[in-house]
């Protein structure tokens, strides 16, 4: 028989790594695009940061015909080596103007994205001829294809130039537009419900009561939403009290895929999210072994009445940079594989550290920093999750391995915001 006490709290779950949260959360996201009315059809010139929801195959090589890399003279390589220097211009050709085939013995004046006529093997830029009434003199002799874009040189029909899961950026939009496509397939816009709870939270414009904050959460979180292309629906500053977050819960569920929260998922009296969830739905606490963040909730919630399935629920921690720095971390790429994005890694950089952090903590630490004029990393003095400056005056996070310290001079890694707000 144990002599341990029957009021003895449980043992605490070890802190997750954030690869092993991550691997958790990515592996949960279903694509959209999998799911019955996952996509939609949009114009080329509107789909600017949607995701394709299927490839874009060429219907056409890019260019389709062999064209001028110059502006200049075509010619047959033969009647050059021959000796002849001086041929007679049989014929002008402009960009988008069909030619004649060119005669043995002749040039053709020609353009810049200029089809190349048949017989032509070569372009002669002007700079290498001179022109004298109605002939060219040539000095220069060319090798076959020179200055000559093969037809197909850039995309040959039938190749996938987008893959499916391709976020599009201005230039995929052009590469699209390149090869004909006046729409795309893409995933239809992940739906997103923000709330957010506190009796202590007040609006910008409020007069500011004893004892209250203002509620800059919700602008932060609003903006990387929609920077993410999420459609988003703010349900503002829900009530401390269970029967009004559980309320709030349900009407999200009903028409959002994922229900996001911040601060409130404590254990204290006032902390209504976790009792709500799950009852709800279902919950699972995590502590992530990260600096800062730490507590993060992952779960879902019921759809009600005649619907079926569930809402994705992620809870963040209610400071500031704690939560501006897991939303980043976590529920970006969450929010991306959802979309379909194959790649939801952000890239990072390795840069000279140019300070010395004497102590490192025995979490994965995420340091607020930026890029100094030469080319190194200046660390912001105050790391608190608190002080929401640093994630204004930084240019991104240094991920710092646990327990390391780090001496100026040496490489670490850094990610830049560029790769994570977007």
């Amino acid at each position: 028989m144990s002599n341990s006490p029957t009021n003895a709290p449980a043992a605490r779950a070890p802190m997750l790594s954030t690869a092993e949260a991550l691997a958790t959360l990515l592996g949960a996201a279903s694509p959209l695009a999998l799911a019955d009315n996952g996509t939609e059809t949009l114009p080329t010139l509107d789909a600017l940061n949607r995701v394709l929801a299927a490839d874009v195959v060429s219907p056409l090589d890019v260019p389709p015909m062999h064209t001028s890399a110059m502006d200049g003279y075509a010619v047959r390589v033969a009647d050059l080596v021959q000796g002849n220097r001086r041929l007679a211009v049989s014929q002008r050709i402009p960009a988008g103007h069909a030619p004649e085939p060119l005669a043995a013995g002749t040039a053709a004046r020609i353009f810049t994205g200029a089809s190349v006529p048949p017989g032509a093997d070569a372009v002669v830029m002007q700079e290498q001829t001179e022109a004298i009434e109605h002939d060219v003199v040539f000095v220069h002799t060319p090798k076959p294809g020179e200055w000559i874009t093969a037809q197909g040189a850039d995309i040959r029909k039938g190749s996938v130039i987008l893959p499916a899961g391709t976020r599009l950026t201005p230039q995929a939009l052009g590469l699209a537009a390149s090869v004909g496509c006046a729409t795309l397939d893409v995933a239809r816009r992940v739906k997103v419900a923000v709330f957010f709870t506190g009796d202590e939270l007040t609006m910008p414009g409020e007069p500011l009561r004893p004892g209250a904050i203002y509620n800059s959460n919700r602008f932060t979180l609003n903006g990387l939403l929609r920077n993410l292309g999420c459609e988003v629906t703010d349900y503002g500053i829900v009530p401390d009290k269970l029967d009004a977050t559980r309320a709030t819960l349900r009407e999200a569920a009903a028409a959002h895929d994922l229900i996001l929260t911040c601060g409130g998922v404590s254990v204290g009296e006032e902390d209504h999210v976790k009792p709500a969830v799950e009852a709800e739905g279902r919950l699972a606490m995590w502590q992530i072994a990260m600096k800062p963040g730490k507590p993060l909730a992952f779960g879902a919630v019921r759809r009600g009445d005649a619907q079926t399935g569930e809402a994705f629920f992620i809870g963040l921690p209610g400071n500031p940079v704690s939560s501006f720095v897991t939303f980043l971390l976590f529920v970006r790429p969450f929010l991306l594989r959802l979309s379909g994005v194959t790649q939801v890694s952000p890239r990072a950089l390795s840069l000279r550290a140019d300070f010395t952090q004497a102590k490192g903590d025995r979490r994965n630490e995420f340091l607020r920093a930026r890029v100094n004029p030469a080319g190194g990393l200046d660390l912001f003095p105050n790391q608190s999750s608190a002080v929401l400056t640093s994630t204004v005056w930084g240019d991104g996070l240094i991920d710092n391995s646990p327990n390391h310290a780090i001496s100026a001079g040496e490489t670490v890694r850094f990610i830049p915001f560029t790769e994570l707000l977007y």
